[in-house]
């Protein structure tokens, strides 16, 4: 019988703390090349076990295997390779521009970079993401510029957002780039209301959703959920788990639901769990979830499995809540180590041409922030105008807006 005293009140608490022995394992790891690969009409019955599995395809010596394999060519491996290696240049670069003052805010992507690069190029020109704050890599694959990003970074003169954003939270509608939203979750219920918008306008755009672990947790998340089942919403509805939210541990948004793809199970939304660090098996499963929402079989749930190298951003201590040495006990890997070692599996690179293409692309990442330091940075040179304020807006400026900005003077 059960003990009939007191309530306690339960706190789920991680594995390790600072200090302790890194402890990844909870963590189940299938063989590379194991998991089917399911018709995209599948019934989401008949694939449950998939929300508490991981589609790999990457093995421990390079190869690419299994039914998820084989979608892209050496010459687009390679771009993505290099795509992930400019986003981690650009982020080192920008986050030692932070400590030196020439922003006030930035957050790395540091071992995350295949998640976003790889995702990008399973979507087509005019389908729309609705990203978080570490989704940079959608722009970067896309050909977005870097000196642009680095504007915005800056909130300088030439900065396209006018400094009206915290940095690094991008917008461009021409590369499906939906603007950042610094309050969590409320783009994943905006994502499938645009998705349902396409679909009743017979248009061909799909949208994709991004969240966090830890923002999982928030009503929008389930909201979202409820309408893209229940409308068959043309989206994709990505959860990045990179195993901490700013200072708590994954567990905390889980709650007893085992995985994140399995919140899907409850709404009937097939629901996929990825090796995230693995840049085929991304790719793979979002052209999977992409053609079946392009096919009008309705959403599907994916979520990442990778971890968060860096600090939450460049606010945050991580040491202060997990172990210094966690990240290199992460079973899954460097997401750019193993996409360089199938590429040197194959014959077509090699250390020296690896060491060469980071000398490259770090030349191009300075170039660009000199580019873009000419136009000022958060304490020096040009700034946005204080008219921008003003515009932009509304379609017409109301009375007293006029009345403000004359009395600015601009």
């Amino acid at each position: 019988m059960a003990d009939a005293g007191m309530l306690r009140f339960h706190v789920p608490e991680p594995e390790v703390r600072p200090g302790g022995t890194p402890d990844f394992s909870n963590v189940t790891i299938p063989k590379a090349g194991s998991v089917p690969r399911p018709e995209i009409d599948v019934d989401p019955r008949t694939i449950r076990d998939m929300a508490f599995s991981i589609i790999r395809v990457l093995n421990r010596n390079g190869e690419a295997v299994g039914p998820w394999a084989g979608l892209l060519s050496d010459d687009e491996l390679l771009k993505g390779l290099r795509h992930m290696m400019t986003l981690r240049s650009f982020d080192a670069r920008m986050q030692m521009a932070q400590r030196q003052g020439k922003t006030s805010f930035y957050m790395q992507h540091l071992g995350e970079e295949a998640v976003s690069c790889a995702f990008r190029k399973a979507l087509t020109p005019g389908d729309m993401n609705f990203p978080t704050y570490r989704q940079a890599g959608l722009l970067i694959a896309d050909g977005y510029p870097m000196v642009t990003m680095m504007n915005q970074i800056y909130s300088n003169e030439a900065d396209p957002l006018k400094g009206r954003q915290l940095p690094i939270m991008y917008s461009s509608k021409e590369h499906g780039f939906f603007s950042i939203s610094g309050n969590l979750a409320t783009q994943y219920i905006q994502a499938v209301g645009w998705a349902m918008a396409s679909a009743i306008s017979n248009d061909s755009r799909i949208a994709a959703a991004w969240i966090g672990d830890g923002s999982t947790a928030e009503s929008d998340f389930h909201a979202a959920l409820v309408f893209a089942s229940t409308y068959k919403a043309p989206v994709v509805l990505n959860v990045v788990n990179n195993q901490w939210a700013i200072s708590t541990f994954q567990g905390i948004a889980r709650g007893g639901s085992g995985t994140f793809a399995a919140r899907g199970l409850g709404f009937g939304i097939p629901s996929l769990r990825v090796d995230g660090n693995d840049y085929l098996a991304v790719h793979a499963v979002a052209k999977w979830a992409a053609e079946r929402a392009r096919s009008n079989l309705g959403p599907t749930l994916v979520e990442y499995v990778t971890y968060r190298v860096g600090a939450h951003s460049s606010s945050d201590d991580p040491s202060a809540y997990r172990p210094k040495a966690e990240s290199d006990a992460w079973p899954l890997g460097d997401p750019i180590v193993r996409l360089k070692n199938h590429l040197i599996q194959r014959g077509v690179w090699s250390d020296e041409r690896h060491a060469q293409a980071e000398a490259e692309i770090l030349e191009t990442v300075i170039a660009a922030q000199k580019e873009a330091e000419s136009h000022g940075t958060l304490h020096a040179g040009g700034k946005p105008s204080t008219r921008d304020m003003f515009e932009g807006v509304y379609a017409e400026m109301p009375p007293h807006l006029r009345r403000q900005r004359q009395q600015a003077g601009v």
